[in-house]
């Protein structure tokens, strides 16, 4: 039988993509909200005996997306559901992966925990924390979106690019961008201040009169992406500056940052709905392709 594929409200887009990736539709279900902000979901497939995938970014509200999974999953096992699959394109909380003082929650742990209960295993992709598969309660399969990413921007890269890790926790990531393409590597020294803000302390690699592909999995206030482009363009790159990212959330000041910093493009992927109308080009690369091959075929029940 071929898995039942559902999504919460907020990843019905990318749900009906992943389905057609593998020949399905995407499952009726709805979750209604009341009044007083309490939810409940409803599915309208016949679900009993089924494998079901779970289709929901934790994009923010983190909190709202997150319950609605939850809903999703328990009216599934209610209805007789055989093995539950989740995939979450963008799972929050990951960058919580330590806790630096005593009496600090360790978040991304916390809602590991919370995603993993009832399913047989969870897909994600580029999760920030190498930590994050102790995490979870059942098995975690994660699925990068670098190959698409770099074969997204492979068409226009210029052969004397240089790619740019903004911090020293993301070379590797980078590193695996730049062999990809055949391009060299250059690296920022950055420490963080605070969730908004950012300090660099220099770079290491050559990067004068060339242009330039940042690579970073994450874009949240912009903060670090903004650092690393004050340090190129003092190390005199030329003035074509390229962001990819993994996931774009683009909060709170976060595009002004951006296209005050001078960024010609960004790259990402669909793992959040990103604002259309940016100031710069954007790029969208589709993560169905990549899911759906980790999907196919799914495993034998345990």
């Amino acid at each position: 039988m071929n898995p039942i594929f559902l999504a919460g409200t907020h990843s019905a887009e990318f749900g009906a993509a992943l389905a057609g990736q593998l020949g399905a539709p995407l499952g009726r279900s709805t979750v209604q909200q009341f009044p007083d902000g309490e939810q409940q979901a409803l599915v309208e497939e016949d679900v009993e005996g089924a494998e079901v995938v779970l289709v929901q970014s934790l994009q923010p509200p983190v909190g709202e997306h997150l319950l609605e999974l939850r809903l999703l999953a328990d009216a599934c096992l209610g209805a007789g559901a055989r093995r539950l699959t989740a995939v979450v394109p963008y799972f929050a909380y990951a960058r919580q992966d330590r806790r630096v003082r005593r009496g600090e929650s360790l978040g991304g742990a916390v809602l590991a925990r919370l995603v993993a209960e009832g399913f047989s295993r969870v897909l994600a992709v580029d999760l920030h924390a190498e930590a994050a598969e102790g995490w979870f309660t059942c098995p975690l399969e994660q699925v990068s979106a670098l190959p698409a990413l770099a074969e997204a921007v492979r068409p226009v890269v210029d052969p004397r690019a240089v790619v740019v890790s903004p911090d020293l926790g993301g070379a590797k990531r980078a590193e695996r961008f730049a062999r990809a393409l055949g391009l060299e590597l250059a690296i920022v020294h950055k420490s963080r201040q605070s969730g908004k803000e950012v300090t660099t302390h220099g770079l290491l690699g050559e990067v004068r009169d060339r242009p330039i592909l940042i690579v970073d999995d994450l874009i949240s206030t912009g903060g670090t992406i903004e650092a690393a482009v004050r340090v190129v363009r003092a190390a005199r790159c030329a003035p074509d500056i390229t962001v990819v990212a993994s996931h774009v959330l683009l909060v709170g000041r976060a595009i002004e940052r951006l296209a005050a910093a001078g960024i010609q493009r960004l790259v990402h992927s669909d793992s959040v709905r990103a604002p259309a109308d940016l100031p710069f080009a954007q790029q969208v690369v589709s993560l169905a392709p990549a899911l759906a091959a980790a999907l196919r075929p799914l495993p034998p029940a345990r």
